[in-house]
């Protein structure tokens, strides 16, 4: 099994699952065990400040929580884009390129250098051994290469027709699909 972290899960017009429907989903991790992952288009109306106040100079905007998924959302993954992907950070995991996830025990200031932005998302998205792998072949997912730049987006509501768009051909035209009609 060829790991899929790094990569984004994009939700088929066909998945119906009102916790999925039209997410971008970033895979921080995937392992013979299961997956676990971030949406990433999906902002609350909650202050990074009023959470977090100590990182709240870090976050991009918007500067809000996102809903992560509907696994522990009383939980906080916090994703960090770096400066300077090739150091050594303290607390930083990469999961692709220049992003990870960053240890919110660390304190903020003593990465001020080396973050170049996070987004910070309550609770996560979680598969079990095998199961994304048979909702992608159900035809629930598009997976696709994530740009550096997708966890951070200003504007994340635009996100799943974007990533759809940047593919061309008839991926491009699944972008426009209208959000109200069924599949069978």
């Amino acid at each position: 099994m060829e790991s899929m972290t790094g990569r984004l899960l994009v939700a088929t017009p066909g998945l119906k699952d009102p916790n999925f429907d039209r997410t971008v989903v970033l895979l921080v991790a995937h392992e013979p065990g299961g997956a676990l992952g971030v949406v990433l288009n999906r902002a609350t109306e909650v202050s990074v400040a009023d959470v977090l106040g100590d990182w709240s100079d870090l976050a991009g905007d918007p500067a809000v929580l996102f809903e992560g998924g509907p696994v522990q959302p009383d939980s906080a993954i916090c994703l960090a884009r770096m400066r300077h992907p090739v150091r050594p950070v303290k607390g930083f995991h990469r999961v692709s390129g220049a992003v990870g996830t960053i240890d919110l025990s660390v304190d903020p200031e003593k990465l001020r250098e080396a973050v170049g932005g996070i987004r910070v998302f309550a609770g996560y998205s979680g598969w079990g051994a095998g199961q994304v792998e048979r909702e992608i072949e159900e035809g629930s997912w598009f997976v696709f290469d994530a740009l550096p730049g997708d966890a951070f987006v200003d504007r994340p509501d635009d996100l799943w027709p974007m990533v759809l768009r940047r593919q061309g051909g008839m991926m491009a035209a699944v972008a426009h699909f209208p959000p109200d009609v069924a599949l069978n």
